[in-house]
């Protein structure tokens, strides 16, 4: 009878306490979530690849004869035009070349001079018989060589004057230049291992970055043309982001694709030209070419009304009863602030935008249909 008893008042204490705690859950309200429709739209996703950046002429400053460094016209780092002095060989040995030259150069057209007498003299002799023909064929082939002979001097004084033309190294291309290793004084020669200098032309800057052979595949199937030059030419503009994560100011082009994946590394190569008229950017610099991938008909979802569990992200639907269920997504890029979406939630889903860290698979909320809310995401 105690048992009886006993087992009685602990049923009803636990009944009470069900009844209190359901109670308590009845009286709590559902908590009032924004809640947005998707809708499919199109959008651009982002891809940024590391790029190296040249100018459009990167050359190195050597020397074509060899000599003493008398004079240096320029300073590291200065802006240089075309065919202005950059460095002075000491020329004396190349003049006196020149003039070495010259002098056989005189002497061999005094020798034709003397041949031309000689036939000039044989010529009538031989008509008239009074001397042999044999002695006239002589002369005129003594005339032949001296003749060569002229030219060979001639080649000889064209190269002593352009020898003597490289003791002036001048600019090939306007442009900035770079380290002066070789000082003056310093003896310097066409072997030596290290150049003068170097000199960029950074009137516009190459940025080489590569893709992989998925994402090359990617990006051409996008693009309307037969060829990889057609498919150029409607290629929209690119961003270059520097080292600072800013953007540069100005967008290239991407204007050459190479010809060829690198066996090592399965990628291939892209050109992006950038005008860079105020020298911002040298070569040497790094970035990252930041590509825009069009996209039609995309789902869009927000990345604040996403949560991450365990290497998945979800979102919260609402059903009609306006209850939440949690629904794992896929990602295939970023447009903005937003995430695009391949699988997982359709057009015409509702999903809570914010305050779901807290929120519990099938529970009930109170929907806020916020139109200002959808606009501000749809824009980004």
């Amino acid at each position: 009878m105690k048992n009886i008893i006993l087992t009685s008042l602990v049923l009803a204490v636990v009944l009470i306490g069900c009844s209190d705690k359901a109670a308590q859950q009845a009286a709590a309200p559902a908590p009032t979530l924004p809640v947005y429709a998707i809708q499919s739209e199109n959008a651009t996703t982002d891809s940024e690849y590391p790029a190296s950046i040249q100018g459009t002429v990167d050359v190195e400053i050597r020397p074509q004869v060899s000599g003493n460094l008398e004079k240096i016209f320029v300073d590291e780092g200065a802006f240089v035009s075309k065919g202005q002095p950059l460095f002075k060989i000491n020329e004396q040995p190349y003049r006196e070349q020149l003039n070495n030259a010259l002098a056989s150069l005189h002497g061999a057209e005094a020798a034709l001079i003397n041949a031309q007498l000689e036939i000039d003299k044989l010529t009538p002799l031989v008509q008239n018989k009074v001397v042999s023909e044999y002695q006239l064929k002589t002369a005129k082939a003594s005339h032949r060589i001296a003749s060569a002979n002229l030219d060979q001097a001639k080649a000889m004084v064209g190269s002593a004057k352009i020898n003597l033309g490289y003791t002036t190294i001048t600019a090939p291309v306007s442009g900035y230049i770079g380290r002066l290793p070789k000082k003056q004084g310093s003896l310097v020669s066409p072997a030596d291992i290290e150049p003068l200098t170097k000199l960029s032309d950074v009137h516009e800057v190459y940025a080489y970055f590569s893709l992989g052979e998925t994402d090359f595949i990617n990006f051409k199937a996008q693009y309307s043309g037969n060829t990889i030059n057609d498919k150029i030419k409607t290629l929209p503009p690119v961003s270059l982001i520097l080292a600072d994560n800013n953007a540069y100011a100005q967008t290239g082009k991407i204007d050459m694709v190479d010809g060829q994946f690198d066996k090592n590394t399965g990628a291939i190569t892209l050109r992006a030209t950038f005008p860079n008229a105020n020298g911002t950017l040298r070569s040497g610099n790094t970035g990252r070419v930041r590509l825009g991938i069009k996209h039609n008909d995309a789902i869009l979802v927000p990345q604040s009304a996403t949560i991450e569990m365990q290497d998945k992200v979800f979102v919260f639907t609402v059903n009609k009863e306006n209850k939440v269920t949690k629904a794992p997504i896929t990602i295939i890029g970023k447009s903005g602030t937003n995430y695009l979406i391949k699988d997982g939630v359709k057009s015409g889903d509702q999903i809570v935008l914010s305050g779901i860290d807290k929120l519990q698979e099938g529970q009930a909320i109170q929907p806020e249909k916020s139109t200002k809310i959808a606009q501000v995401i749809n824009k980004k």
